[in-house]
């Protein structure tokens, strides 16, 4: 079931027992765009079921949000035109070169090129894929681009991001809703999960630009401003308490520039960015 925002955009939740982020729609009055395609055929399927509900404008536009295999593996079961940024379509060019057969998917975790969950996903979506081949992108564009469905627009921006070096947003004026896909989290190297710290304050000022209210994060329920911004603040906080590879010098510098305990939450990133200090060192 799509969750509504408004009479002209909705989410499809995310699934984190299925490892399906959320995906979003939005309708104009001749057209409808998609942010993101899901991560195997039939995630996207189900996706097209509950937009067909609605009667609304076929879609005609599909943005994908960054090239992790959970955001584009459902995209060709979409007849719409496939937008990505430069970097998106760099890092797409393996994934349309690869088979999909179970020995070489099997191939492509041993030597590290896809995960076991992607892996497993594809085997149980995905029965009969030794002929797949993945579409390419339609249209790719640089920094910006904006798509008017009919009376609403959509501006598709790329912003720095902690979690990948591709990330787009996309941005609903009148709604005042964005569309973050992965952006704001942080990603994982050699089993150790990090923020990239050079790259928070870049990424909040890419994002804070925009005047919305409403936030679609690719693996959250939705978010106001004030969750948005409570998550900012946790995260500058943090990252102002790192200053080494040393955690215990960090919650103790965090302690002394807040005059309390860091919460859970705080904890968590400050672990993250001092991850961050600890991958550096080690290149």
């Amino acid at each position: 079931m799509l969750n509504k925002i408004s009479d002209k955009t909705y989410y499809l939740s995310d699934q984190e027992d299925k490892g399906r982020p959320a995906l979003g729609l939005v309708s104009g009055d001749h057209s409808s765009l998609i942010i993101d395609a899901g991560n195997s055929p039939r995630h996207a399927e189900e996706f097209l079921q509950e937009i067909e509900k609605l009667n609304l404008p076929r879609v005609e536009y599909a943005v994908i949000t960054h090239a992790h295999w959970d955001h584009f593996m459902g995209m060709n079961e979409f007849d719409a035109t496939i937008i990505v940024n430069h970097q998106t379509n760099d890092l797409l060019q393996r994934w349309l070169n690869f088979s999909y057969d179970d020995l070489s998917l099997q191939k492509r975790v041993s030597d590290k090129q896809m995960s076991p969950q992607c892996m497993e996903i594809l085997q149980e979506d995905m029965p009969d894929r030794d002929n797949f081949k993945l579409r390419t992108p339609d249209l790719i564009f640089d920094k910006s681009l904006v798509i008017d469905l009919g009376n609403k627009k959509c501006v598709i921006e790329t912003v720095e991001s902690t979690h990948t070096t591709d990330s787009t947003i996309v941005y609903i004026p009148d709604e005042k809703v964005l569309f973050l896909g992965d952006c704001a989290y942080g990603t994982t190297t050699n089993g150790l999960f990090y923020f990239k710290q050079s790259l928070l304050m870049p990424m909040i000022r890419d994002i804070q630009k925009f005047d919305a209210e409403w936030f679609v994060l690719g693996h959250e329920s939705i978010c106001d401003l004030e969750e948005m911004d409570l998550y900012w603040k946790e995260l500058i906080a943090a990252s102002a308490a790192v200053k080494s590879a040393s955690l215990q010098k960090a919650e103790e510098s965090f302690k002394a520039q807040n005059k309390r305990e860091p919460n859970e939450n705080e904890l968590f990133f400050i672990k993250a960015f001092v991850n961050d200090r600890i991958i550096k060192s080690q290149s």
